[in-house]
């Protein structure tokens, strides 16, 4: 028999960890030959031109209100296509389970939480709407045929907060490193700050948001500089939703006197060089759903300083065993960490070893057995064209 069809659900291809990894798996389902679509609500973002070409992306295009818009596109799709499987994230409001009910097939549908949803409602909203969000994902989540979490962190979280017991979900970390991530980690960056004798850089990684708390981070700089040269340098965009971030993170670099040794690149398509050739890769976030670009650092074997937050950190450094953790927003414990780790990295081979419990092989297998526990392998149907862009 032929392998299952696999859809994955996601509302855009912004340059997030989310939208990464559903890349990542539906490039890792390809590859082993599985036929793929990525549907997305709207085809926008940074990772829309990095579709493998085996990859089918289907554009709901979905008008505002855009809630309502996409589940009913999402419904005609299943009607149409009717996947055996369909994998949704970043899905507050279950959109992919009304699509099938409304759609009435067979389509077995995988709820895939990947943050903190707790840290993230109390982040964006007041506390009526914090409440209205966790009423619907305790309702409707478990209408999923199964629910699968980046960490065990977040299944905690919608255990305590939807009353979802943990035995119903199942963990499984994001596929992070590629099969060419090795290549691409050692691509040139031709930035002067990594040249020869140049003083050590601390890279930091993510969307310039509060919940990564720069803030954070810049203020361990200046401690750090009281006891070694050292210079920063954040890969990131502004995200439209928090503008005022980045005005209030340059008074604070001008307060301390760092505007020449604090860099903001912006989005950059290949991130693993720079992290390949950072001397410390530091994650200052409040809260996260696993980390992503923490698994991705000790991939290129570069040494990691971490706040241990809600959630996904520790469990990918194993509770500091692979790099030190610090409380979250604790700026002289994470000046202490990087100047620790600057004077005794962790072996690089040691991280790399670790990094391939991440490998997109390894993780989409763990998906295969979640997706052969809900029903037998089923003839694929041929993918039409409607909706293709």
């Amino acid at each position: 028999m032929q392998k299952p069809f696999i859809s994955l659900f996601i509302p855009t291809l912004d340059g997030g960890g989310a939208e990464r990894v559903m890349l990542h798996l539906a490039e890792g389902f390809a590859v082993r030959g599985f036929d793929v679509d990525l549907v997305v609500a709207k085809a926008e973002g940074a990772y829309l031109s990095k579709i493998p070409k085996t990859i089918r992306l289907v554009n709901l295009d979905a008008k505002s209100p855009v809630l309502l818009f996409k589940t009913l596109a999402l419904k005609q799709y299943l009607k149409q296509e009717q996947p055996n499987f369909l994998i949704s994230t970043l899905d507050i409001f279950s959109s992919a389970m009304w699509a099938k009910r409304l759609a009435g097939v067979s389509t077995q549908v995988v709820m895939c939480v990947q943050t903190n949803l707790s840290q993230q409602f109390q982040d964006r909203h007041g506390m009526l709407m914090q409440k209205l969000k966790w009423s619907v994902v305790q309702h409707f989540y478990p209408w999923a045929d199964a629910i699968v979490t980046a960490s065990a962190g977040v299944a905690r979280d919608l255990e305590q907060n939807a009353k979802i017991p943990m035995q119903e979900m199942t963990v499984i970390h994001n596929p992070v490193v590629t099969s060419d991530f090795v290549e691409k980690s050692q691509e040139t960056v031709t930035h002067p700050w990594f040249a020869e004798g140049q003083p050590p850089v601390l890279l930091g990684v993510g969307r310039i948001v509060k919940q990564k708390s720069f803030t954070t981070l810049v203020q361990a700089l200046a401690l750090v500089r009281q006891h070694c040269p050292a210079r920063l340098m954040i890969l990131g965009d502004v995200d439209g939703r928090e503008p005022e971030v980045k005005p209030e993170l340059d008074g604070l670099i001008e307060t301390f006197g760092l505007q020449d040794d604090v860099l903001f690149p912006g989005f950059v398509e290949n991130p693993y060089a720079y992290m390949a050739k950072a001397d410390v890769f530091v994650l200052s976030s409040i809260y996260e759903g696993f980390g992503n670009v923490v698994a991705e650092a000790i991939a290129t074997g570069t040494p990691v300083v971490s706040t241990d937050c809600e959630s996904g950190p520790a469990e990918i450094l194993n509770q500091g065993q692979y790099g030190k953790l610090v409380p979250v927003g604790d700026h002289e414990a994470m000046a202490e960490a990087i100047v620790s780790t600057l004077n005794n990295p962790m072996d690089a081979a040691v991280l790399r070893v670790r990094s391939q419990a991440f490998t997109i092989d390894c993780i989409v297998q763990q998906y295969l057995d979640v997706l052969n526990g809900l029903q037998a392998i089923q003839p694929s149907t041929q993918p039409s064209t409607v909706g293709v862009i």
